[in-house]
């Protein structure tokens, strides 16, 4: 029972998966940090899109 439990513990499968979940938690909370410090601006843009769409 031991080593089954050492060989679980050892086994570093779906490790990488994980990785990669940290990496893209950490892409994702950047580019919702700079959506909301560029809301303003991006809201201005997107402003005249829809009004130069409208005419």
């Amino acid at each position: 029972m031991k080593n089954m439990f050492m060989n679980l513990w050892k086994d570093e499968k779906g490790q990488a998966l994980s990785e990669y979940g940290v990496i893209l938690g950490i892409i994702l909370v950047a580019v919702v940090g700079l959506l909301v410090t560029f809301s303003s601006q991006l809201e201005t843009v997107f402003q005249s899109i829809i009004d130069a769409l409208s005419l």
